[in-house]
C-alpha cells in the first residue's frame, strides 16, 4: 500500500490539527466539535470518519469545513454552524433565533414524560417559550396517549423554527403554536391544562460576567437572561400556572442551580405545591417540580 504523503489533509490529519487549534481557543468540546464540523462538511455519519481516516477529502467540503473552524475557534456555537443540534436522540434545527438545547433539559422531558403517565385523558399540554420547539415536539414524539400540546414563544422567529421541527418530526397536527409572552399568549378561555412545563430564561444581569462568551455573544439574549436577579419570568410564571392548572396538575421549569432555593421559596409561597428538584449530571439542582392542590 503506498502511504499518504505527508503534505496531504487527511481527515485524521484534520481532525488531530483541529483539535489542537480548538484547544488553544479555550474548548472544552475540541474533539466533539472537529468531527461534527467535518461530519457535516462531508455529509456523512460521525462514526464513518473512523473508517476514512486515509481518505484526502475534496476542495468544496475542505474549504467549507475551513470556514467553519475559523468561526468555531472566533467563539460561534457549532450547532449554529451546522444548523442543528441533537436533543433526547433527535435532530433539531437551531439558528440564531433560538436558544442551543442542551442535555441538562432532558431532565426536564423525563419529569413531564413521568407526570403524564399517571394523568387522565385526554392529556392537556403548555411549553412555555418553546424556542426551537425541543420540548414539545420531543413530548409528542414520546406520548403514546391522546394529548393536545400549545407551545408559546414571545419571539415569531423562534415559533418559525420550532413549526419546522414539528414539521419534520411529524408531530405538527397535535402541537398549536402561540405568539405572545408566557401564558398570555394563549386565546382568551383556553381550558386549564394537566401539565405545563418550561425552560425560560433564568440568567440574572448580574452573572452576565459567568456566562462564557460562546453563550452571550451569539444566543438570543432575550432567551437568556430574565433581569437583573434571573428569577423574575419564573415569578411571573408560577401564579400564571397556577391558575391555568388542573386539579393535581404539574408545573416542571428548568431553572438555574444558583437561584433553585428561591425558586422553591416562590412556589412554597404560592397556591402550589412543591413536589421536588431533580438535580442534572453535574449533581447540580436544576428541574423544579410542583402541583396544583386538589
Amino acid at each position: 500500500m503506498t502511504p499518504t504523503p505527508i503534505n496531504e489533509w487527511t481527515l485524521q490529519r484534520l481532525l488531530e490539527w483541529t483539535t489542537n487549534h480548538f484547544n488553544e481557543a479555550g474548548s472544552d468540546s475540541s474533539r466533539l466539535d472537529a468531527e461534527v464540523l467535518l461530519a457535516e462538511a462531508l455529509q456523512c455519519q460521525r462514526i464513518e470518519l473512523y473508517t476514512r481516516f486515509a481518505e484526502v477529502p475534496d476542495a468544496e467540503p475542505l474549504q467549507k469545513f475551513r470556514e467553519w473552524v475559523k468561526r468555531r475557534a472566533a467563539g460561534e456555537p457549532v450547532a449554529y454552524l451546522v444548523g442543528h443540534k441533537e436533543f433526547y436522540s433527535l435532530k433539531f434545527k437551531v439558528t440564531p433565533a433560538t436558544l442551543v438545547p442542551r442535555p441538562e433539559t432532558e431532565h426536564l422531558i423525563v419529569a413531564a414524560l413521568e407526570v403524564c403517565k399517571d394523568a387522565e385523558e385526554p392529556i392537556r399540554i403548555i411549553d412555555v417559550g418553546t424556542g426551537s420547539g425541543c420540548i414539545a415536539v420531543t413530548l409528542a414524539k414520546h406520548l403514546d396517549k391522546q394529548y393536545v400540546i400549545a407551545a408559546t414563544d414571545i419571539s415569531l422567529e423562534a415559533l418559525a423554527v420550532a413549526r419546522e421541527n414539528a414539521q419534520s418530526h411529524e408531530v405538527e397536527s397535535r402541537i398549536r403554536f402561540y405568539e405572545g409572552d408566557l401564558l398570555d399568549a394563549l386565546p382568551e378561555g383556553s381550558n386549564p391544562v394537566h401539565l405545563i412545563v418550561s425552560n425560560p430564561p433564568y440568567i440574572g444581569r448580574v452573572e452576565v460576567d459567568t456566562v462564557e462568551d460562546t453563550v452571550k455573544d451569539y444566543e438570543p439574549d432575550a432567551a437568556l437572561f430574565a433581569g437583573e436577579q434571573g428569577t423574575e419570568i419564573i415569578e411571573r410564571l408560577i401564579p400564571q400556572a397556577e391558575k391555568m392548572l388542573l386539579p393535581g396538575g404539574h408545573l416542571v421549569i428548568e431553572a438555574s442551580p444558583t437561584t433553585m432555593d428561591r425558586c422553591v421559596e416562590m412556589v412554597n409561597q404560592s397556591g402550589l405545591d412543591f413536589v421536588e428538584v431533580i438535580n442534572d449530571y453535574a449533581g447540580l439542582k436544576r428541574i423544579l417540580v410542583a402541583r396544583q392542590k386538589g
